[in-house]
């Protein structure tokens, strides 16, 4: 029976992923299922222009679909590094794999062209080989995600799993190098939105992702990553953004993640390679509301969480604006015996959440050297945190000493239940390409308005 809306329980201190076993049996089943075409799409007819032969010549080409190639994956078969395969609007029933370098993967329309799982097909598009770049299309339904790059293959690209959770070796399986996912609307997928790991050098930006059961964009299992997520919108995931396990120079930046359980996760685990999480920041967002019922449940049963740091270290959370939360704006954790040491609270609006900053490490794993400065906000736990995180001598090593509450989560919904996605913008003519991660300036990132993007959300 449920419990009444007014029952509180203590919040868990660590917000996860799906369990590793689940997680690599679906790439398993990805793999099993294959990459390969569906049946024959619907594609919308009237496109017109002259295509090159792509595939057959040492000059870069396009090959148009269906105009060259009656679906996607017969045009990603013929595609040669440099080429283009270009989508016209239809629905395509179809699950794709990019093995050729430097491909370029693009539709003509964003919301007209539309890869669909039918809640049957494992991954939308999946892409092994470097430098390519998936561009201006939609991605739903799929049983496990919506876009996946990695560089963890089998022979002949598939992505890989086992039927266990197997940690990344990274000497067998190098990092993917170079990519791109930019204004791509992954809807309603049953595990991640748009999925990177085992990949470095690469970003994604201008894109959407709602329905997710696990998170709307994940970045995970890499070193000196040198990724870029920006401008992106998450809502009604059960997490916006998700990162386990990636380090050294990954910068999420200009973000919206509203309206989901969780806002936006950093987190350490032993159950993938490079533990601990380090060095992100987390810089210039908007995490704000989230506390949507009309979602997928979150795997620990997380609601109401703005950000959370759960042994994640040198991380910084610098100038977001984390409102309305419900159970917290920041929360900083450990994760198991890895202690969030070194974390930055700087400048940050965090006000009308539940408590606006919980330090919630344990005994076993104390945090220190966190740092926290020039933020506005009223409320933290326990009373009196920031007061001994200073920034020039950092904060001692300590457990927290409260506990944090709030009340019980909605039960969670299907993700093909999830609202449909509001229209999104297409890739204008003018906008940046290159399958790599841009320089950011993260000084010169200030605490972003809290209309943020919100024009590209359900409000």
């Amino acid at each position: 029976m449920l419990r009444a809306s007014t029952a509180r329980r203590t919040v868990p201190t660590v917000v996860r992923t799906l369990s590793g076993a689940v997680l690599g049996a679906a790439l398993l089943l990805g793999a099993l299922a294959g990459c390969t075409s569906g049946s024959s799409p619907a594609p919308t007819p009237g496109a017109s222009g002259t295509a090159s032969t792509g595939g057959t010549g040492s000059t870069p080409g396009t090959i148009r679909v269906p105009q060259d190639a009656t679906t996607i994956q017969g045009a990603l078969d013929r595609a040669a590094p440099g080429d283009t395969v270009l989508v016209s609007p239809g629905t395509y029933e179809e699950s794709v794999a990019v093995r050729t370098q430097d491909v370029v993967l693009r539709g003509t329309d964003r919301g007209g062209v539309v890869l669909d799982g039918g809640g049957l097909r494992p991954n939308g598009v999946v892409v092994t080989a470097p430098g390519v770049q998936v561009e201006n299309l939609t991605v739903r339904d799929y049983t496990l995600n919506g876009v996946l790059v990695t560089g963890l293959t089998q022979d002949g690209g598939l992505a890989r799993g086992s039927d266990g959770y197997t940690r990344l070796d990274p000497d067998r399986y190098p990092p993917l190098q170079g990519f791109a996912v930019r204004y791509v609307t992954a809807s309603n997928n049953g595990l991640y939105g748009v999925y990177a790991f085992d990949a470095q050098h690469g970003v994604i930006e201008q894109s959407y992702a709602s329905g997710s059961a696990d998170s709307g964009f994940y970045v995970g299992q890499c070193r000196h990553c040198d990724i870029v997520v920006r401008d992106n919108v998450a809502e009604l995931n059960a997490v916006g953004y998700e990162q386990t396990n990636a380090s050294d120079s990954v910068t999420v930046v200009g973000n919206r993640f509203t309206s989901n359980r969780v806002g936006a996760s950093l987190m350490s685990d032993y159950q993938e390679a490079f533990e601990p999480q380090h060095g992100t920041a987390l810089v210039g967002n908007v995490v704000s509301d989230n506390h949507a019922a009309q979602t997928p449940a979150q795997a620990d049963g997380a609601w109401g969480v703005g950000v959370a740091v759960s042994g994640g270290q040198d991380d910084e959370i610098r100038r977001n604006r984390v409102t309305g939360n419900p159970s917290v704006g920041i929360q900083i954790a450990s994760a198991e015996d890895i202690p969030p040491d070194g974390v930055r609270v700087v400048g940050n609006r965090a006000t009308g959440n539940g408590t606006d900053v919980a330090y919630l490490a344990s005994a076993r794993a104390p945090g220190a050297g966190l740092c926290a400065q020039g933020n506005v906000l009223r409320t933290t736990l326990p009373a009196g945190l920031l007061d001994d995180w200073s920034c020039t001598g950092g904060g001692s090593a300590r457990a927290a000493g409260g506990t944090l509450e709030r009340p019980d989560a909605p039960p969670g919904i299907s993700f093909r239940d999830v609202q449909a996605p509001p229209t999104q913008p297409s890739m204008p003519d003018d906008a940046p390409t290159g399958a790599r991660a841009p320089d950011v300036d993260v000084d010169a990132v200030r605490v972003p308005a809290a209309d943020l993007l919100a024009d590209r959300t359900h409000g």
